[in-house]
């Protein structure tokens, strides 16, 4: 017994190791804790249920995609592999926040949540219903053993007359708390699609960024250094003018404005790099954008190290025409048995350890 007590001990020191980074600079060693905050697009998590008005009847037992209750538990279990493993090189608990969209209701949540891989983990959502036509909304996962929720609230966008066909978009979720201690303010997006031509449905993505941006505004008045995460499904890129107009985001670290957010992802999308695919084109949507709050790697409180694009050999698409795309759940009306069509994107925030 006393044999297998210090075996227990010694994989405790060895996790404890793990989730310490030591970072070298000049002759000084210093040891950070690692938090990892994520984006994943569940792409059509449904129920089975047609509840009539703002549901698509495709994703029923007898729609046209035949989406039966072991279609669901599939998807179900499909999602918690992935969301098991996002940043578990980082830190062993995985994402302590994950902003998520496609959502249907809080029950698919909680079914997921629920599940055998994940449900040691203890997570919580924040979610609300919004008036999205097809019945889709956004929510934010999190880890209580790193964030705490302080308050919540749904924003609404207005849709400019004539940028899309439908009346009503996903709201944007927006979510108060504390992350390791620190206060810090999570606005989890779905922005309008570019369904209708991408030049029509511009206005649609700029009243969602301008959304956004007059919260963050107000915010920085009142607490110039206050710690912005901005996420989502953007359906634009980095380049796009909704993010570097309407969001006021920017790629370049080095000549930020006062009023800029740090867009990491640049870079990444410049060099080929992105979250989805079409045509054999990337787009990189999935971008998680910080305030400059989170940049003096010298202070106390958290700050923004690195980012990066999960994408596991298993969620790659391996055969026909779209072969090196995400695997999706849906191939037209053909059940592929995929994960989702974005693959999720994810920062890595560091804090002093004493």
């Amino acid at each position: 017994m006393e044999i297998i007590n210090k075996i227990t001990d010694m994989k405790k020191l060895v996790l404890l190791f793990f989730i310490i980074f030591f970072l070298t600079e000049g002759y000084s060693q210093t040891k950070y804790r690692p938090i990892v905050v994520g984006f994943y697009n569940f792409e059509n998590f449904y129920d089975t249920i047609f509840h009539g008005k703002n549901d698509d009847p495709q994703f029923t037992p007898q729609g046209s995609k035949a989406y039966t209750g072991a279609v669901f538990n599939d998807k179900v279990k499909k999602l918690a592999t992935v969301l098991s493993q996002i940043g578990t090189d980082i830190n062993p608990d995985g994402v302590a926040i994950l902003g998520t969209a496609e959502i249907e209701n809080a029950f698919v949540l909680d079914t997921l949540l629920k599940h055998p891989l994940i449900a040691h983990r203890g997570y919580k959502f924040v979610h609300y219903d919004s008036r999205d036509f097809r019945g889709v909304d956004v929510a934010m996962i999190y880890n209580p053993k790193y964030f705490k929720v302080q308050k919540s609230r749904p924003l609404f966008v207005k849709l400019p007359e004539g940028s899309k066909d439908a009346f009503y978009t996903r709201d944007v979720l927006w979510v108060t708390g504390l992350l390791d201690g620190e206060k810090v303010h999570v606005f989890v997006n779905h922005w309008p699609s570019r369904s209708g031509g991408e030049k029509r449905s511009e206005p649609g993505r700029m009243a969602a960024a301008e959304t956004v941006r007059r919260q963050i505004d107000t915010l920085l008045i009142i607490e110039p250094d206050s710690k912005i995460i901005v996420m989502g499904d953007l359906n634009d890129d980095p380049t796009n003018n909704s993010i570097t107009k309407g969001l006021k985001a920017s790629g370049n670290l080095k000549k930020l404005n006062k009023d800029e957010l740090y867009n990491p992802w640049m870079d990444y999308y410049k060099n080929g790099i992105g979250t989805l695919a079409y045509q054999d084109a990337w787009s990189l949507f999935d971008q998680i954008i910080v305030s400059q709050a989170f940049l003096d790697k010298k202070q106390e409180g958290l700050f923004f190290y690195k980012n990066n694009v999960f994408k596991a050999d298993y969620m790659i698409e391996n055969i026909g025409k779209y072969k090196g795309y995400p695997m999706r759940t849906y191939s037209g009306d053909l059940y592929r048995g995929g994960y989702s069509d974005h693959f999720p994107t994810y920062i890595v925030l560091l804090k002093k350890v004493e």
